[in-house]
């Protein structure tokens, strides 16, 4: 019996890594860490979903299970959003 090739990925964000300072993120082949400090949204919740992440308009990282939404602007270009959730 032969396998099948994989398809192509249908979505650009993919989780490589939650360790216990953060999240690790796969973007566009550009690497994102996100530590629970500054996201404190991803330090309770399930392994599932963490890695439940959709990309949603080309622009936006949606994490159904948790209803998080980040841009993804706020990833490569930190200093441009200084608010910061405490």
């Amino acid at each position: 019996m032969k396998s099948f090739a994989l398809g192509k990925s249908t979505s650009n964000a993919e989780v490589q890594n939650v360790s216990k300072d953060g999240v690790w993120l796969i973007i566009r082949d550009q690497e994102y860490f996100l530590p629970f400090t500054d996201y404190p949204w991803f330090k309770d919740a399930t392994i599932a979903s963490i890695y439940n992440v959709e990309t949603m308009h080309g622009t936006q990282l949606h994490w159904p299970d948790l209803d998080v939404d980040l841009e993804l602007n706020s990833l490569q270009n930190p200093h441009q959003y200084p608010l910061v959730y405490r």
